[in-house]
């Protein structure tokens, strides 16, 4: 598998090490490869700040508060066929608010690092057609997926 990632850093309160960008590129090749899914692939990643993500999620989803993260996928329903530019498939775009992270991770009792691995995970899995709003059956399902490849990834969280 390969993997191009086109990044983008609009925020000033968190630094953007490549260690985290290290961590961003295996949160989503442990992802695909859970998933079964080889070849090529595409991804944008974007880290924000609080002020932008709110911006955004008011723009795209109505909703007019800071979130933690953002996925807007190349293909609906996770179907990659339709996102095939005949080299690579183009899994879209991952907005991931540092200033969410640190604070959420903070909240959670763990590392700001697994924090951000966590939601890039989760991003991940929506780009690729998972969605847990749908139904309480598709929540946990998602929750699954997430804790299996947290653990696969070495940062799941002790129960």
């Amino acid at each position: 598998m390969t993997l191009t990632v086109d990044w983008c850093v609009r925020c000033r309160k968190e630094k953007v090490s490549e260690e985290l960008k290290n961590l961003v590129v295996k949160a989503v090749k442990t992802t695909l490869e859970y998933e079964k899914h080889d070849g090529d692939f595409g991804i944008s990643v974007t880290f924000v700040s609080d002020r932008i993500i709110r911006e955004l999620n008011r723009e795209y989803r109505g909703i007019d508060r800071a979130t933690d993260v953002l996925s807007f996928p190349m293909a609906e329903g996770g179907d990659l066929e339709d996102a095939f530019d005949g080299e690579k498939y183009e899994l879209g775009d991952v907005v991931l608010s540092l200033e969410h992270a640190r604070a959420q991770s903070e909240l959670y009792g763990h590392s700001f690092e697994r924090e951000a691995a966590f939601l890039c995970v989760h991003s991940v899995l929506h780009l690729l057609g998972y969605d847990h709003e749908l139904s309480d059956k598709d929540d946990e399902d998602m929750r699954a997926r997430q804790r299996d490849i947290m653990k696969l990834m070495g940062l799941e969280v002790a129960s």
